[in-house]
Formats: structure tokens, sequence, C-alpha cells
């Protein structure tokens, strides 16, 4: 999804160092504290190895890595900085993984200057000593212990012999190479040269026999010296020959060199490419050019490269190093190749072993620059020729830094609007131009300009040509807006330390670049803010003075206590007054508009930022660390505003933010860390779990376009296009986050599940035949077919969509509806056939882009439509019982060993992020799990179902003919159950199956529903058949008493209390049932057993619905718990059974503080309003105009806060990726509100059709059902009350509260109006009551 790109890791200051494994070469080279990894051919940034990391306290010093040696044999790397070494291995199959292998502490007046490791031994010199530390196993930890040391001159290199035998060294303060035993550190020679030696190298020939110790070291005047030992004295080294410029090329043209450098090529890494070459099978003529490489091969030649000033190469040749006497020692020039091969004499040059057959890697530096040399092109003919294949990052402007700090850390970044170029500010930024300090920069003009502020001279500079300066007030930030690139100017912001915003016109071409005030002046804030900080123009272009007015917001102010504010510019700098600057004054100022606020209260904030799409991130402190919250600009009364809510460890916290936006304005944050940046993405909102608004989408650890600064380094993380025709497409930053958040395809789970809530049934089985057509035609994904967007806006023709009320479907129709599902018609395509082989193909070759819990669903769903479509239920039965399918198939497959992970392919669980790369799948986390029952949202459908007897049949079904009290539990099966006589009958049956569960056939199972069924003989029958059971006799005994008198009821209640002290809790509530104390039973069931239901339904089955003490229950345990979990269901659920139909339907829509204060119990504690729900719409739909009650509880909720409401419930379904529902549901919701009055028809037609103007809403709503349910005494009906304000300001409601309450719509029309209608509907309810009474003599 997001690769490393480019990274920026300095300049190699001295040689570089190679790692060499089987698939590829490593290249090393310190930089700061660290120590930079990258590809040897192509560069690729790999990893850092940071210093601090072992030793901490270097974290901050001004030291660098000043030595670096590589082991190749143990795969090691080993690094000093001061008096410190780390050793680093390699490991891992894929040699991909580096930990720390051992470390090394020096005294404190030692610094490391020179390092060498070679097969377990390890050469450190200092300024004062050479020491020799061998490498051993202490308690299976490496450690590395002092075998000698020896005073010697300041060195500055050491090099091992191949053998082990010598240790070669160089010093600063002389042009000598020493050489010493390495057993005893003993010095044997002194070599010295007429120039300062810049490099030692130890010829190893795999091809000889001979041990004997070849050097070659070369000087500063590029002359190469080969130092071999005689026959008679095999320890000591003798001058053998020098290969100088005039050695390489005729007295006349070495004279006019002036400089050059010379370069030995590895005879190891050499010798396998020439072999591969001859052995190259492609290659069957022998030509001039392989038979000059196979005499190298055969002659065992060393090869050498000299780059001449011009960037000519001389190769030159050295034969019989391996022979002897050495007398026959002779060397010739074998190419000089053409001008401009590299750039000029490098100060190394470096030979890597290829992949490729016959062809070799080249690395110069600096700059750091990689070459592909083939062995037989280049070596056969003059027109050689290197392929150029990498290079170190470059700097595009021709401003430098007067000095090369590489310890200078980035503070800041700046980008163009667009982000099409990019720089930074270190810590030492000084321009050459200027010695002032810079301290705000801002890059336009896709990188090509810039301009700087200093504070010292308070001068705004334009760094064009020439330059353009301003005196400013002192600034805290500068940034300019976005632009088209046609455009020849660009408008800046400065923010000054006064709070004012500064406009600044800046002309980039022409002959006369230049800076220009356009306008100066404070926010209209009551108060100052305590920062002003720019909206992120990422996601749009727009140009403050362009032809069109500026439609974007430019500025975020927040607040001392967290009140975000919004601010556009309103100023047009073409028309004749523009505020710019005439004879020293202002002739206007801009004019900032305000367009929105929110109130976060996030006191004390550390960071803001504010992405394109107005989301808001702040950092602000709190008890348990930093806490991080992303905030949305479009609230309402029914949204809080705040989507996301994180901790940060207090020992991780965040350094900086950022935002960029998808093409389709998604916004991607960016929280960076000390050692990792986490991407956060939008995730889309489901109907069944609750997850989180954001989420992680990717994590980029910093040992690997996004730009980062990460101490001394810059990466760029963006998507790299792929070379080849195999190439495996991978997915895309904005693909993945399209993934997570974009609009729905039309056979998604979730798009199903929704068609089928909201009564598409006809639209679902259009998808599923669509998507069996789509996987027949085995054509890829994104071609597949899709149903026009015209479709859902279309009435559904099923039985489902009939009502959106719970009406008694004909039978007629329902019979129809059964036999048009079930039976296999021909002319239909959807049939039970077509389903099996659908679900077949799925299971073998799942939707490939979907995850896998995604496929799991999609194929329950199909199989759930399918069984519900073929049962006669009404709308709600219907939603009831696809919500109960669905929740038994899922626990069955999470019950299942292989059941899927939610990540792709599988990938770990954790709260953000997989194991793929890093990735995460943001929409769900971990694997299935297991639901122990239905929502309430779910029960509360079957609670207004017509076809309860069908539920009830098919929910026992569901369970296997077995429903146990936990199954019943689970469904809410006695809170939806309407009839008493059904709810007994059924309790019986879930006794009797309590008791016929498992192998015991326990009585004490089941007594407790027995005796609320006040069968208490059926017990006493139960105990005669339990022989086996310890209590049978005592039970026989104490069963066999009448229970009807005072004694008996009391050794009940006394049985029950012991009962409690042995917490056999329900067994105990069974024992006050017995002794006739349903409050007590009722008791242990709330605080003991915790089970509500198990209460309501005891008392339900043995009082009815009137029953005191249910309302009790109701009023003091449910109503409190569904506040304080939020539940709006629940709530409904509890009203309409306490008769208070009225808030049964407000609670649906009005906050919930403001139901709390009109109850008479008390709520200790009141929760989320949880308004994230679009079935909340559905059934306040189903609901508002049911009874006269919901009516007049509709009446209480105004016109502008129920449109408020359906457009949350369309942004709700945005977020769950349902568009097409969302513009369905705006274009279909009916505003009409109850009432009969006539007006005159003339003058209603005059009425704008506003959904907050005056409605009498029931006259058409009454044309369209048949009856309204009259719920009210209406002889005593109390008068209806004030409508309920469309916006609350109290705790647990939206934080917005605008700066300037102006309120423009009248509300009072609005008011009377629904008094009006109301009253009217009462008077006609009024009217309708009195008929008189049916007398059969009116027959007569």
């Amino acid at each position: 999804m997001l690769d490393l790109t480019q990274a920026f890791a300095g300049c190699p200051p001295s040689s570089l160092s190679f790692l060499h494994l089987p698939r590829e070469t490593l290249l090393l080279y310190p930089f700061a504290d660290s120590v930079v990894i990258f590809n040897a051919r192509t560069l690729a940034f790999i990893r850092a190895l940071a210093l601090w990391e072992v030793f901490p306290s270097t974290r901050n010093t001004l030291q660098s890595v000043q030595c670096l040696t590589v082991e190749n044999s143990m795969k090691l790397v080993v690094a000093s900085l001061g008096r410190r070494v780390v050793a680093w291995s390699l490991s891992g199959k894929r040699h991909d993984y580096w930990r720390v292998h051992s470390s090394l502490s020096l005294p404190e007046d030692q610094q490391v200057t020179a390092l060498n490791c070679m097969s377990g031994l390890l050469a450190v010199g200092t300024r004062t000593s050479l020491s020799v530390y061998t490498l051993i196993l202490e308690n299976d930890l490496p450690t590395w212990s002092l075998k000698w040391s020896s005073d010697v001159p300041t060195l500055s290199r050491v090099r091992y012999s191949p053998s082990l035998m010598y240790i070669a060294t160089t010093s600063l303060n002389d042009n000598v190479v020493r050489t010493y035993l390495t057993t005893t550190g003993r010095q044997t020679q002194a070599l010295p040269h007429p120039r300062p030696v810049i490099d030692l190298i130890w010829r190893n020939s795999p091809t000889s026999s001979r041990d004997d110790p070849i050097l070659y070291t070369i000087t500063s005047d590029a002359t190469l010296r080969i130092f071999m030992p005689v026959i008679d004295s095999p320890q000591y080294l003798q001058l053998h020959t020098a290969l100088d410029t005039f050695s390489s090329l005729p007295f006349a043209v070495a004279c006019k060199q002036s400089r050059s450098s010379v370069f030995w090529l590895d005879r190891e890494i050499v010798s396998h490419a020439l072999e591969a070459t001859i052995e190259d099978p492609t290659l069957t003529e022998e030509d001039a050019r392989r038979r000059r490489v196979r005499e190298i091969a055969e002659e065992g030649w060393d090869i050498f490269l000299r780059v001449l000033e011009d960037g000519s190469i001389v190769v030159q040749a050295v034969a019989n190093i391996d022979r002897r006497p050495p007398t026959l020692l002779k060397h010739f020039a074998l190419l000089e190749t053409a001008p401009k091969i590299v750039p000029g004499p490098p100060h190394r040059l470096y030979v890597v072993p290829n992949l490729s057959r016959g062809s070799l890697t080249l690395v110069t530096s600096p700059p750091l620059t990689t070459y592909d040399l083939p062995l037989l092109s280049f070596l056969g003919t003059r027109e050689s020729r290197l392929t150029h294949l990498a290079s170190g990052a470059d700097h595009a402007h021709i401003d430098v830094l007067e000095a090369d700090d590489s310890r200078a850390e980035i503070v800041q970044y700046a980008r163009t609007p667009n982000g099409e170029g990019s720089g930074i500010l270190e810590s030492t930024a000084k321009w050459s131009d200027d010695d002032s300090h810079v301290d705000l920069f801002v890059v336009i003009d896709a990188g090509h300009n810039y301009a700087t502020y200093s504070k010292a001279s308070s001068l705004l500079t334009l760094h064009t040509n020439p330059p353009a300066t301003l005196t400013v007030p002192p600034l805290t930030r500068l940034f300019a807006l976005s632009a088209p690139h046609a455009y020849r100017t660009r408008t800046l912001v400065g923010v000054a330390t006064s709070q004012e915003v500064l406009l600044i016109s800046a002309v980039l071409s022409g002959p006369t670049p230049s800076l220009r005030l356009i306008s100066q002046g404070s926010l209209p804030l009551p108060s100052p803010s305590k920062t002003i900080i720019p909206v992120d123009p990422m996601a749009w272009v727009g140009q403050l003075g362009a032809r069109t007015p500026v439609e974007h917001d430019v500025l975020l102010s927040v607040s001392e206590d967290g009140d975000l504010t919004f601010w556009r510019p309103e100023i047009n700098l073409h028309s004749p007054s523009n505020g710019y600057v005439i004879d020293g004054k202002m002739e206007k100022q801009t004019v900032w508009k305000c367009t929105g606020h929110v109130r976060t209260r996030r006191k004390g904030f550390i960071k803001a930022s504010c992405s394109s799409a107005k989301k808001s991130v702040l950092i602000a402190p709190t008890a348990e660390g930093e806490e991080l919250t992303i905030w949305d600009s479009q609230e309402s009364e029914f949204s809080l505003g705040l989507e996301y809510r994180q901790i940060i460890d207090p020992a991780d916290p965040v350094r900086d933010l950022d935002w960029t936006a998808t093409p389709d304005n998604q916004s991607i944050l960016a929280v960076g860390f000390a050692h990792r940046i986490e991407l956060l993405c939008q995730q889309r909102a489901t109907y069944f779990d609750e997850i989180p608004g954001w989420g992680v989408c990717w994590r980029i650890d910093m040992g690997r376009t996004l730009l980062v600064g990460a101490g001394h380094f810059q990466f760029m993380f963006g998507q790299t296009p792929l070379a080849g025709e195999r190439a495996v497409q991978t997915e895309s930053l904005f693909e993945h986050v399209a993934r997570l958040n974009g609009p729905l395809d039309d056979y998604n789970p979730q798009m199903i599940l929704q068609c089928l809530l909201w009564g598409k049934v006809e639209l679902v089985k259009e998808v599923i035949v669509n998507l069996a057509r789509n996987i027949d035609s085995a054509s890829e994904h994104q071609k597949w077919q899709t149903i026009p967007i015209e479709r859902y806006l279309q009435k559904d023709s099923g039985a489902m969509t009939r009502s959106r009320k719970s009406e008694p479907v004909p039978p007629s129709v329902l019979l129809k509806s059964l036999i048009d599902v079930s039976s296999d018609d021909d002319d239909d395509p959807f049939s039970s056939q077509m389903v099996r082989n659908l679900l077949g193909r799925l299971e073998d070759h799942p939707i490939p882009h979907f995850t896998p819990l995604e496929n799991v669903s999609l194929m329950e769903l199909i199989q759930t439509t399918l069984e519900v479509l073929q049962r006669a239920l009404d709308p709600n039965g219907l939603r009831y019982l696809l919500s109960m399918r669905y929740f038994y198939n899922i626990n069955r497959r999470a019950s299942e060993p292989s059941s899927p992970s939610s990540g792709i392919n599988g990938a770990d669980e954790m709260n953000g992020v997989n194991g793929i790369n890093g990735t995460t799948d943001a929409t769900y986390n971990g694997r299935l799990r297991r639901r122990e029952r239905l929502r309430y949202r779910d029960m509360i459908w079957a609670f207004h179902s017509e076809s309860q007897d069908l539920l009830l049949s098919t929910a026992n079904t569901a369970c296997g003919g077995k429903m146990c009290w936990p199954d019943a539990r689970a469904l809410g099966v006695f809170m939806w159950i309407r009839s008493q006589e059904r709810m007994r009958a059924h309790m019986e049956v879930v006794a009797r199956n309590q008791y016929m569960a498992g192998d015991n056939r326990d009585p004490s199972a089941c007594s407790l529903l027995y005796f609320a069924l006040g069968k208490v003989k059926l017990v006493h029958g139960l105990w005669r058949q339990a022989v086996w059971h310890k209590e049978q006799q005592a039970m026989l005994k104490f069963l066999n008493n009448d229970f009807t008198q005072p004694r008996w009821r009391t050794a009940a209640q006394k049985n029950a209390f012991a009962l409690l002290s042995k917490r056999r809790f329900e067994y105990a509530a069974a024992f006050f049932l017995l002794g006739g104390s349903l409050k007590d039973a009722i008791t242990v069931c709330l605080k003991n057993i915790g089970d509500w239901q198990l209460a309501v339904a005891l008392i339900r089955v043995m009082e009815g619905d009137d029953s005191a003490l249910l309302k009790d229950i109701l009023d003091n345990t449910v109503i409190p718990l569904a506040f304080k979990d939020g539940n709006r269901y629940l709530a409904s659920w509890v009203f309409w059974m306490l008769r208070r139909r009225d808030l049964a339907v407000r609670i649906l829509v009005m906050p919930l503080q403001d139901v709390a204060s009109e109850l008479e119990v008390s709520i200790p504690v009141i929760g989320d309003p949880h308004y994230d729900d679009p079935s909340l719409a559905l059934l306040f739909s189903q609901l508002k105009a049911k009874t006269l009650q919901t009516a007049q509880g509709t009446s209480e909720i105004s016109g502008r806060t129920e449109f408020n409401f359906v457009l949350q419930t369309a942004r709700v379904f945005c977020k769950m990726g349902c568009h097409a529902l969302a513009l369905d549901m705006v274009r279909t919701w009916s505003f009409q509100r109850p009432s009969t009055v006539v007006r005159d028809s003339a003058r209603a037609l005059r009425r704008p059709p506003s959904p907050v103007s005056t409605r009498f809403a029931l006259e058409p709503a009454l044309r369209r059902q048949s009856s309204i349910l009259i719920d009210i005494d209406v002889s005593t009906a109390p008068p209806t009350r004030h409508a309920s304000p469309s916006s609350s300001p109290t705790c647990g409601v939206s934080p917005v509260t605008p700066m300037k309450v102006k309120e423009e719509l009248k509300e009072e029309g609005d008011l009377v109006a629904r008094k009006a209608g109301i009253g009217s509907l009462m008077k006609s309810a009024k009217q309708d009551v009195k008929v008189p009474e049916f007398d059969m003599d009116a027959f007569f």
C-alpha cells in the first residue's frame, strides 16, 4: 500500500562498507548517531541502526558515529560513537531481522578512531592505543574480552590480513603504514610513504595456495603501491610496483591531468563475474571480446580502474601477482574509455556482485551513485558505457547551507498546498545570501519558489530573481493558499503574535517579483484564541482573489477551552477597493466569516490540526497520558462531534500531526511518534458491531506520498509503480481507505442487510441474482455489472413494503408471498436452486476484495434472505426473523474452529494493525465473536409485529425445538410476547425444556418457572422421578404441604433465605414464589441473578402487564438501565409497556436529558445518545402516527428537530457506505403531522413545502391508513404541552454552541398548528367515543 520511495539520509562522510548476502548486497555508512543501510544496487533504504537504542545517554549528544566495520562471515556490523562500541547481527530466514549482538565501553579518556572485525577478533584503535578483543560466550551472552593492548600513535585505519596473522594501520600523525602481529601486538614493520595514505587493502587470492601477505596502499596523489614479501623474507613486505598517472597514460597526456583516482577491483568478486560471463550459454560465438574476458580470467590478472578528471576510465591490469619470483610482476593498460563515463574522479569506488550473469555493480561516492558494469562490453571495446542505476537524494534548489552539519536535526516541514513541493528547516537554518536565522518558511509553486521569515530582521523574503522583501509584524505561522499553476500570484497568510491575520500577495514571475500586504486585522472573536492554524488545503484548489470566490475555510482558531471556530475570508482582490496599502493607509479590511463552531471542552491542548474536510484533531494532556481526539464540524443536536478518542502512552508522546485527502475527499491523519508513524482513516460504521469512527490503517516503523522526518533522516513513502508484466497489483493507500470508508457495492452484506430492514426485498433479490450472473461471467470484479441507482429510489413491490406500520397483512397476500418465494418458478430467477448454487460458488471461490468475515456474512445473508422470504410474516416480523437468523448463523460460524479472522489473509488481531505489511482491517477486529443475545433493537421489531405466533414457532425451531431460559432471554421472547395466555403457554414449554436439558432431569432447574405458573403438583411429581437426587426425600416431604396456608408459606420463605446464604439464587427465587412472595423473588432475580428479563417474565406471567410491581421494576430498574446505556429501543419498549406511548416515540428522537427531566423517577446516569443507527428513523416513521398517544408525542417534536434527525440518519447511512439508501430516505421521508383540521385548500396550496413550516400531517396520513388506535382516555385527556425545543444545551447533547444566535426561523406558527392539530384530533376522538351502545331493539 505504502512503500518507501525515497530516503534522505545524508551523504557518506567517509568510506562505505558492504555486507554480502545470498540475494543482495547491503551498503552501510555512518550518519549522525546511526548506521544507515541501503541496497547496494538500487540504493533503496532498508533501515537505520541507532546507537542510542543501546546507549540512551548518547541520544542528545553532539557526537557522531566515526568508525564502522562489517564482518561478512558472521554478518556483524560494528560501529563506534565516542568511547562506545555496538555490534548488531543480521538473522532470520530472509535476512531481515536486526538485533543488538553485543556492546563495549572503553575508559572515559579513550575515543575510538579505528575499527576492524574479522572472525571474532575486534581491533580497536584509539588516540593512544591499539587493542584486540576476542568474542566469547559468557552465560550464552556474547561479550568482548581484551586480548592485548599496545601504545601506538593516533590511528586512522586498522585492517586485518586475510590470514589474521597481521594488522596493518595508518596514523593521523604521519605517513607510515605499520604492521603488527595479531597474536602478540608486536610491531613487525613500518612502511613509510611520501604522501598521506588514504586507503589500505589486503589482497586475498582464493586461487593461490600461498599465504603470503600482499598489501595495497593508496596515497593522496592517486598512486597505488603493491607490497609483497620476498622469497627469503616471507614476513617482511617490500615495494614491488607502483601505479601512478604516468604509468597509465602517455607522458604528454599524464602531465595535463591535475587530479585522478585509482581503485582496485576486488579479485574474488571480479573472478565470479568473469566465470559467469564465460559460461553464459547465450554467448555462442567466440569473438574478440569474449577472448579478452577469458584471458583475464585464466591469467588471474588484478584489475585497477583509474578515473581521470574528464570522467574517462583507464583500465589497468597487473599480472603474475600469485607467481614467484616477484620479478615476473608486470602491469599494463587494458583500455581507456571515452570521457564523461562518470562525473569526475570520485573519492570512493567499489565493485559489488550482481545476481545477473556477467555483470557487476559499481558504487561511487560522493555523490553516492550506482552503475551497472557489463564485463563483456566494458572490457572488450573502447566505446564502453556504464548504465546508471540509482543516485542518492539531490537538493533541487541552488541554495545550500553554508556548512554541512550532519547533526542538524529537522525542526519543520513545509509543503505546497497541493503537496507537489516540499522543504525542510533544520536547526542551523541559514541561507547563503543572508546571515539571519530563518524562523519560518513556506514552499510555493510546486517547490520552485519559497519564502522565508526571520524574527531578527522582521523581514519576509521571497527568494526569486531578484528577491523581494516585506517588513511584517512578528509572525508565529506562515503558509500559502492553494492556486492553479497558471496563476502568477500566490496568497500568503501570516499569523502574528498579536493574533492578527495578514494576507500577502506574492507575485512570482515577471520583471519585478514582489510582496504586497493585502489585509491585516484580527478575527472577530469575543476573546483572543490560543492558536490560529491553517485548514489543510490538500483536497481543494482555490486562490484568494480568483474570479470565483473562495469556497473553502482557510483558518481554524482554537481557544483556551478547546472551542474550534472555522473562518473564511470574504474579499475580492479584483474590486476597486481591494484592501491594498495605498499611501500608507489600509483602504479595506478583510471580513472574516465564521462558518462553524465546535465546543470540545478540551482545555490546555498541546497540538491541533485541521483537514480539508474540516476534521479537527486535538492533543490534550490528561492524567492517563495525552488524549488524541478527532472532531467533526457537521453537527446538530443529534451529533456530539466527537468521532474518535485515544489515550497515548505518556512514554511515547505525539511529535507531529498532518493531514492528506483522497480524491473523494476522505481525510487521512498521520500521527508521528518518536519511532513510528500511524496513519488513521475513517472507518465505515456497521450495523451489528460498534467500532470506533477512526482506526489505524497503516503503521510505519522508523526502522522503514508520506514525508517523514526522524531525527536526522527524511523518508518519503508513497505508491511505487510496478515494473514487469507479472508484477502483483497491490492495494494503494487511497484504495485501502476507500475500502474501509467508501460507498459499498450492491452485494456487500451491509448494503443487503439495510435494504432488507428498510423493506427493499425485491431489490435484494435483484442484487443476489445479479451477483450470481457476475460470478458466472468469470470476469474481474471491477467489470461486474451493478444495479442502477434509480432502482434504489423506486418503491418495492414486495409484501414487506406494503406498509411501514405493523398492520395485519391479509392472508391472501401472505399466502401469495409464500407461494411466490417457495416455488421455483422458471420465470423468477431468484430460486432456492439458484441460491444453493451461488452459495456453493462463494464457498469455493470467495469474493477476492472482501475480508473473510465479509464473505461469511454475505453467504449467511443470502441464506437468511431465502429463509425469511419463505415465511408469511409482516414487515416487523421479517425484520426480527432476519436478525434472529443472522444471530444464530454468525454464532454457529464463530463456534467453528476454522472461523475466519477479520483481517486480510487472516492477519493477526490487534486494535488497528494486522501482520501483513503493517496494514489494518479497520472495519472488523479479531475473529468472529459469539453474541450473548439479540440487541433490544432487534427485539422491538417482534414486539410491534402482528405475526407473533409465527415468530414464536420460528424461534423455537431455531433453538432445535428445545428452547430453554437462556435461549428465551437471548431472543427476548418474554419481552415481545403481548398475549398473557401465549406467554403462560410458552413459559411452560421453556420450563419443560429446562427439565429435559441434560441427562440428569433435575427438577430444581425448572422449579422457578413451574412455580410461577402455579404448577406445584407437577414439580412434586417430577421430584418423585428424581431418585438419584440427594434432596429428593426432603423435597417430596416439603412439597406435599398446602402452600395456601400461611404456615407453609413462611416455611418456604425461610428455606429461600437459607438457599440465598448458599448462593443458590435461582432456587431461592423459586421458594419465594412457593411462599407467595413474588416481590422477594423479583429482588433475587434483579440483585443476585442480575436478570431483569427473568423478573419481567415472572411478573407478566403471574400478574399481567397492569401489575404495580411490573411498573416499579420498569420505572426503577429498566428505565435507568436504558438511559445509562443510551439504549433508546429499550426505553421505547419500557414506555410502551407503561402506556406512555408519547414518550415511546419522543425517546427515539429527542435528547435523553429532555425526556429524563419529565420523568418522576430518578435517572442517575445518562449515557451517550447513540444516534448513529438508521433503525431509529425506521421505528420512528412506523410509530409516530400509530396511536393517539404516539401522535401526541410526535406533535411535541418540532419540525426543525425532525428535519435534523432525518439529515443525521442520512449521514449515518453515508458512514455505513449506504449512500443510495440515504438518498432514498431524504427523497421519500414524510414530515406530515397528525391532525384532522379542515382548512381552506387554496391556502394550503400557497404554503411552502418546508419541513419546518406549519403542518397538519395526519390529513394525508389518514388517507393512507385505515385507522388510528385510540389509547388515551379522551374524556379526561390533559391538554397538550408545549413542543420540546429543537436543541438542548444540557450535558450529553451536542457541544455545538453558535457564536451568535441568529434564529430566523419562527417556530411559533408550527407550535400553534401542532397544538391545534392534536387538539382537533382529540375532539374528533371524543366524538367517536360518544357513539351509543348497540341495541338489538333497533332491528324491530
